[in-house]
This record gives structure tokens, C-alpha cells and sequence, in this order.
């Protein structure tokens, strides 16, 4: 016979600070007049942030970031920086996108998230071999990078980077 109080789904503590992760990127995206995308169908990309130029007219490309959240972040290098580990197939594809990807990591317990751009950490560390790696990746992201208003103009101007250099080389036609 079935239970007279059956068991309901669950809001875990997990939901919740998922939910607080994006929220507090979005809030710091929209202070800075950018607005945000909630990607539905999460593979690795859970918002993309468009931004404007000062008369309000909408500046060509975008800023993709995975969010991820935490109670506990593991510090390392003395503190200076936190480890997250990835699925390497989440950074393979990171790695191939155009646009500028940044893994922002949020520290629940603080109400602070940290931000790396992910392709060109990768340039820094030659000496990983995608092609080897399989599972999870350890990669680390310095505390310094607070994420804050201030932090998406730095995104836009590496998606701006991004955009010269594409200039050069697509040819439409």
C-alpha cells in the first residue's frame, strides 16, 4: 500500500547556490549596463552576456560563461588561487569556441565569484595535451579576479581582441 506521506523532490542546498551563482553574475553584468542569456540547454555554456556601446546601440559579438558554485573552495598557492576542476571535455570545447569563455567560480558562504578566461589560460599552459587528458582537469583560477561591473569591460575587450583579429581572416563571400 502506498505511503500515506510519499517523498517530494527536493530543493537541495546544491539548487540553491547554483540559482545565487548565476544570479550574482547576472546582477553584476546588468549594472554595468550589459544584459544576459540564460542558456536553457546547459553543455558547458550557462549565460551569454551582450554588451552596449554608450549610445546604447549593441556591440557585435558575445561573452560566454559557465558558472559553477561552491560552499567550500579549495584555495591553493597559499591562498592566492582557487582549484575547480572541470570535464576536459567541457574544456575542449571551451577551447574551440571564438568567443572569449570565462569559468566564473562562486563562493556561496563569501557572496564573491572569480572569473578565468579560459582560452587564454590554456596559452599559458602549453604543456597539457587535451588529446591525453581524460576525466576531470584540475585548473586554477586566482582569487584577484573578483567579479564585479568592472570585470565585464575587461571581458569586452578580449572578445574585442577577438573580433580584430577575425576581421583579418573571415572572408564572407
Amino acid at each position: 500500500m502506498p505511503s500515506q506521506n510519499p517523498k517530494k523532490k527536493r530543493r537541495t542546498r546544491e539548487h540553491v547556490i547554483a540559482d545565487l551563482s548565476v544570479n550574482h553574475v547576472e546582477r553584476h553584468a546588468l549594472l554595468c549596463g550589459g544584459s544576459v542569456e540564460r542558456i536553457e540547454h546547459d553543455y558547458g555554456i550557462d549565460l551569454l552576456i551582450a554588451t552596449y556601446d554608450r549610445e546604447g546601440e549593441r556591440e557585435n559579438g558575445e561573452i560566454r560563461l559557465q558558472v559553477k558554485a561552491t560552499d567550500h573552495p579549495r584555495l591553493v598557492s597559499g591562498g592566492k588561487s582557487i582549484a575547480v576542476r572541470v570535464d576536459s571535455k567541457d574544456f575542449r570545447h571551451w577551447l574551440l569556441e571564438p568567443m572569449p569563455v570565462i569559468l566564473v567560480i562562486y563562493d556561496a558562504k563569501a557572496d564573491v565569484a572569480h572569473w578565468l578566461y579560459v582560452q587564454a589560460y590554456f596559452e599559458s599552459l602549453r604543456q597539457i595535451d587535451l588529446d591525453k587528458e581524460k576525466g576531470r582537469l584540475t585548473i586554477h583560477i586566482p582569487r584577484e579576479n573578483v567579479i564585479n561591473p568592472a570585470s565585464f569591460g575587461k571581458f569586452a575587450e578580449f572578445r574585442d581582441t577577438i573580433l580584430a583579429q577575425l576581421r583579418r581572416v573571415v572572408r564572407h563571400g
